[in-house]
């Protein structure tokens, strides 16, 4: 898009394929190989508890990995950024596929979650510059859908590729889905910034724009904390309960599945609402929901109560897709966004990782359903900052 161009000259389909293509792509890959890594572990003789761990990997690898992500595309560009994300996740997941102890299999699982770091930024990035700031959240919005539907349709591609060879069979998907996204992202050229050229002079360091920041990390940053918490323990609530209830794991799955499917289905129309209205028209609502949908889970008594139940978060999470992406871009600068967007994803990660670890002691310490009702007054925490912190009628255009 030209620096003069008027937002209304501005399509999100004449983007579409170098955008969201690779990001649908990665989805895929990532969702192939999720179910698969702790049952690769466990064949490899690890424990329960091991084989989890190798599971966390991947959120380790990329929590450490979004502050070098971030030096490595302001270095090298969004385009360049995501081939060598491709590159580094295809191989990766060779090594996964060859690996013969736990010990290869968690180095590969960490590199996946380092690859993934540096893509998400990337595309981040390469987003917040194409696209005029008045379409910013629809934008946003249908990145972290598409991202979902590939996490939604890895799976079955994956359990596909499994009944016809083996378990590395889903790696081998996941290996040709994320070489495929490379390969989009390779043959195609960059989009022309929205804003124009980018400004000249030595780019700010990662420490003088958390300085100069400060104020913005310790207000909407802790609300997106909250958020990303709220969201990585939903994905283990659900299941919790429904063995909790003694529900079978067949009636758990379809439960998961069908919030999952309600969560792909509203992040575009979300979008334009915070285009329109302002951020916080979906903010709020997004974490009211979620945490009253968790605070109500420990009432449920049986497949039905835990299916409506699991609904409303799949709903909540949905109307908020693109949410923590979307306030990222509204508040980092021109000049060094790049580095801003990496703080701002590790702090995402960094609540995303320690969501479900206080879960976990929670539920130790106390019960399970103690542990998911904190979860849910977490979700209105994160509502209580975002409406106080995030404008009310106006995004901040950058």
């Amino acid at each position: 898009m030209s620096k003069n161009a008027k937002p209304g000259d501005f399509s999100l389909w004449s983007i579409a394929l170098p955008a969201f293509g690779p990001s649908l792509l990665f989805g895929i890959g990532e969702g192939a190989i999720l179910p698969v890594i702790p049952l690769m572990a466990r064949e490899m003789g690890s424990s329960l508890a091991g084989a989890s761990l190798v599971v966390a990997l991947i959120g380790i690898g990329s929590l450490v990995s979004n502050i070098p992500a971030s030096l490595i595309t302001a270095k090298f560009g969004e385009r360049r950024g995501m081939v060598g994300a491709a590159v580094l996740s295809l191989a990766a997941m060779l090594t996964c596929v060859f690996a013969h102890n736990i010990w290869a299999l968690a180095v590969g699982v960490f590199l996946i979650g380092a690859s993934a770091a540096v893509f998400n930024l990337a595309r981040q990035s390469y987003l917040t510059e194409a696209v005029p700031p008045l379409m910013r959240a629809r934008a946003m919005s249908t990145l972290g859908g598409v991202g979902r539907i590939g996490l939604f349709a890895g799976p079955f591609i994956g359990a596909l590729a499994i009944h016809l060879t083996e378990l590395s069979g889903a790696f081998w998907v996941a290996a040709v889905a994320v070489a495929a996204a490379g390969a989009v992202a390779w043959w195609l050229p960059d989009l022309e910034p929205s804003g124009g050229p980018a400004p000249t002079g030595p780019g700010p360091t990662v420490r003088s724009l958390m300085a100069a920041h400060k104020r913005v990390f310790l207000t909407v940053g802790i609300g997106v904390l909250l958020v990303s918490a709220v969201r990585s323990s939903r994905q283990v609530v659900v299941p919790l309960w429904a063995d909790n209830l003694g529900l079978s794991p067949a009636a758990t799955s379809v439960i998961y599945g069908l919030s999952g499917a309600i969560d792909m289905l509203v992040f575009y129309p979300a979008g334009k609402v915070m285009d329109r209205k302002g951020r916080n028209w979906v903010a709020v609502p997004s974490m009211v929901l979620m945490g009253a949908a968790l605070l109500l889970i420990p009432l449920t008594t049986g497949a039905t109560t835990l299916l409506l139940a699991a609904l409303l978060i799949g709903f909540g999470n949905g109307i908020g897709s693109g949410l923590i992406m979307t306030l990222g871009a509204d508040y980092s600068p021109r000049h060094g966004r790049a580095q801003f967007l990496g703080i701002w994803r590790f702090m995402s990660d960094a609540g995303g990782s320690s969501g479900p670890a206080l879960l976990a002691l929670l539920t130790a310490a106390v019960s399970l359903s103690f542990g998911i009702a904190a979860t849910g007054v977490l979700g209105l925490a994160a509502a209580a900052v975002l409406g106080y912190w995030v404008p009310r009628n106006k995004a901040v255009h950058r």
